[in-house]
């Protein structure tokens, strides 16, 4: 068994780290408000640019309007955007983005190219040994939409110069401060049927009238400039979601590393009573030894 200064130095490591986690859970629970602000702020826009671009794309002879709107009919190559966190003590909110990626593309029919958006995810694809074509990494705190359009831009021009036939975007969707689901959306070729953005943005623009619009100088002019911005912002988007479920998951795992924290303390400090009493004992038991030893001279 350990002595009491030893179990005392453990005590004290323990509520050392206890105050780390607790701070670093304040932190996080100070950002994830933040981030999920920025979430929200941005779904207006990205909603009524849904609309006008489907408005568009959904005229006679899609096929014709716009490369990004052709489905090729032979796939050679495919690119996944994935997007994790710079840093860790998340729980297992990065390798969850990575295993989820895995699941849906390590079998893929067709070679796979990633762009890796974070370091903890570029971190594990290496270690994968996956074909990383780019690293975004270190993006600030509250990133706009200029620090993130780079991305956007590399998939579009991987695709429009035929390096690859579809692109993918994976994060982690922010449900609630509890919940948090990693998604795979198609990016290009543009899908305007379908699964996870278009009900999202159907069920909002369902409730009015259908619009009406005009648009100049003309249609392909305008979709030259929408596609390419409506790929960058749902990356923008993702990143947004991505960001306020990592510190939703950061806070979370912390305040479950200072409960734990507390419940060993609390089972050290009986550890450390006990030996406490136990060397009392003792030393009791020494003395009443020693004082019969002098008593029976």
């Amino acid at each position: 068994m350990a002595s009491a200064r030893e179990m005392r130095l453990r005590i004290k490591s323990v509520k050392n780290i206890s105050q780390v986690t607790r701070a670093l859970e304040t932190v996080s629970a100070s950002k994830v408000r933040k981030a999920v602000n920025a979430v929200m702020a941005t779904r207006s826009y990205a909603t009524k640019a849904w609309q006008v671009l489907r408005h568009v794309a959904e005229q006679p002879g899609r096929d014709s309007l716009h490369p990004l709107l052709v489905k090729r009919s032979n796939v050679k190559n495919a690119l996944v955007v994935v997007v994790t966190g710079d840093r860790g003590l998340a729980g297992a909110y990065n390798s969850n983005v990575i295993r989820f990626t895995a699941q849906k593309f390590d079998q893929y029919s067709v070679p796979v190219k990633y762009i890796a958006v974070g370091r903890k995810g570029r971190d594990l694809l290496f270690r994968r040994r996956k074909d990383v074509i780019a690293d975004f990494s270190n993006l600030p705190a509250a990133p706009s939409f200029a620090d993130v359009s780079a991305i956007g831009r590399l998939a579009v021009e991987e695709y429009n110069n035929g390096n690859v036939d579809e692109v993918f975007l994976v994060y982690t969707d922010f449900v609630n401060m509890g919940r948090q689901i990693a998604t795979v959306k198609k990016l290009l070729p543009l899908e305007l049927e379908g699964e996870g953005l278009v009900e999202d943005f159907d069920h909002k623009a369902s409730s009015g009238p259908s619009a009406a619009y005009e648009y100049e100088p003309d249609q392909r002019e305008i979709l030259d400039e929408i596609i390419p911005r409506f790929t960058a912002l749902q990356v923008y988007q993702a990143i947004l979601e991505s960001q306020a479920s990592e510190h939703a998951a950061r806070m979370v795992a912390m305040r479950n590393a200072t409960d734990n924290a507390k419940e060993l303390v609390s089972a050290l400090q009986l550890v450390y009573n006990k030996v406490r009493q136990q060397t009392i004992t003792n030393d009791i038991l020494d003395i009443v030894g020693g004082a019969e030893a002098l008593a029976a001279k």
